[in-house]
């Protein structure tokens, strides 16, 4: 299973399909997942196959990493286009996620201030206040949601606990905008069952919630790497370039990345 692990606390910088020159900043154990999700597509393999038997990094050693990563990447002249918080699993998870956002931030000021800071989550923690007022403060707070149908989640990304969708829901309102939906699109099969978010008995109620929820940006996906399930496939250009004018003919700007 070729899947990808990164290091912990600082990878990259790499290139970005959707955000250009990233930084990296994986607040889980660089040796497993952890992850409220499973989702039988993440490039990180299947939460039971990557067990952490590390603790999470301290937010003193993220600050301490991310600065000399900085500090190096000034010194040879390479400026991040973004400083990312992705990684092995879902970042809000950790407890003082808040409070290294506040320091991402500070050190971001400090030694490439054009940089964004952007969080990459599939939003099962922004009920958390700590959680929601951190993600506030980001330049590209980006939240997923894959679909509007409860079958396909438990399907497809797998919640480890029940997902309360329409919770999620009003609180991606509540940011006012001030959010990027991401949503992976993808077909094939799961066992015995039909995959395929592509079609609009999928697409077109998700685009009546994203209406309501009023996102500044909708990014698109689909499989880019390796896959823990097989039988998945890329959705194709096409079919990715129309939910892109669907999302536009509703006034949404969105984009594809294929």
């Amino acid at each position: 299973m070729a899947t990808i692990i990164f290091p912990s606390p600082i990878f990259g910088p790499i290139q970005s399909r959707r955000l250009g020159v990233s930084l990296g900043i994986n607040l889980l154990p660089g040796d497993g997942k952890i992850c409220t999700f499973d989702c039988i597509y993440c490039e990180c393999g299947l939460n039971s196959e990557r067990r952490s038997h590390s603790p999470l990094p301290t937010r003193e050693e993220v600050a301490r990493a991310l600065e000399a990563m900085l500090q190096k990447m000034q010194s040879e002249g390479q400026a991040p286009n973004v400083i990312t918080f992705a990684g092995n699993g879902e970042p809000t998870l950790h407890p003082h996620f808040a409070q290294i956002i506040d320091d991402t931030i500070a050190l971001r000021d400090r030694y490439f201030p054009e940089a964004k800071v952007s969080v990459l989550s599939n939003s099962t923690m922004i009920t958390k206040a700590t959680v929601h007022e951190a993600l506030k403060k980001v330049d590209n707070n980006i939240l997923k949601l894959d679909t509007v149908d409860p079958g396909f989640i438990s399907l497809v990304d797998r919640p480890n606990t029940p997902l309360k969708l329409d919770t999620i829901i009003e609180k991606m309102k509540e940011f006012n905008g001030s959010l990027v939906i991401q949503t992976m699109f993808l077909k094939g099969k799961a066992g015995d069952k039909v995959i395929d978010n592509t079609t609009d008995e999928y697409v077109l109620p998700w685009i009546e919630t994203i209406k309501e929820i009023a996102p500044r940006e909708v990014m698109i996906y689909t499989i880019d790497r390796e896959t823990p399930l097989k039988g998945l496939q890329k959705a194709t250009r096409e079919e990715l370039d129309s939910i892109v004018a669907k999302l536009n003919d509703e006034g949404i700007k969105a984009s594809a990345s294929y």
